[in-house]
């Protein structure tokens, strides 16, 4: 179901752009917005963790999109005046990576990007994830850090930027959990023995962590 699922996203929805940045489009009765979310931010990471599961001639693919995708994010957070990205970012019209749509240039302490920095910091060390991430960690002290915690902000493109005065529950469960696993050492929550769930709630893997059992041995245990 994944691979079929995966090689359809590749067919249709994955696309580059004229400056090389490979994006996946949103889709509207079968044809592409050519924008891309902050939302759909978690799909490299998607993509380059399940590369670990196919076999040579397919993963190689899934890797290359899984780094291009995350790359892709990062272009949209660094071509923003205060280093985060917006909540969609486009590819036509002479834009790359960027949206003039005032309704898009919101960030809202989104976990996406930075949970695709931890994903592929994690499978391939390269370093500059950490150094991205880094980069968001800054910027999230100089423009959404507030007296009582973090707010969003109206416009990622506006350094005095008005906040919207919500500290977002993910922002603790997901954003700052995947700042902190990007930093910490692989035995903390190795991803050969858990998986995150979409609100990143660890998940302990069948057959390679301790910690999962069967309702039935759980059963036995009370």
């Amino acid at each position: 179901m994944y691979v079929a699922a995966m090689k359809a996203i590749d067919k249709w929805m994955i696309r580059e752009s004229r400056d090389s940045l490979l994006y996946v489009s949103d889709m509207k009765n079968q044809i592409l917005d050519q924008k891309m979310g902050h939302l759909a931010c978690f799909s490299g990471g998607m993509f380059a963790l399940g590369s670990q599961n196919l076999p040579n001639s397919s993963a190689a693919r899934h890797l290359y999109i899984g780094k291009g995708l995350t790359n892709t994010c990062h272009e949209s957070y660094i071509r923003s005046e205060t280093g985060i990205g917006p909540e969609y970012f486009k590819f036509s019209d002479g834009l790359e990576a960027l949206t003039l749509e005032s309704s898009e240039k919101y960030y809202a302490l989104r976990p996406e990007v930075v949970e695709s920095y931890f994903v592929l910091w994690r499978m391939t060390k390269d370093k500059k994830y950490r150094d991205w991430g880094w980069d968001v960690v800054q910027a999230l002290e100089a423009h959404c850090r507030v007296d009582n915690g973090y707010s969003g902000i109206n416009n990622v493109y506006d350094i005095n930027s008005k906040k919207d005065n919500v500290h977002q529950s993910f922002f603790l469960a997901e954003t700052l959990k995947y700042l902190y696993l990007l930093f910490s050492d692989d035995q903390l929550i190795s991803l050969d023995q858990w998986v995150f769930n979409t609100e990143a709630h660890p998940l302990p893997i069948k057959g390679s962590n301790p910690f999962y059992f069967h309702k039935k041995r759980k059963e036995k245990l009370r």
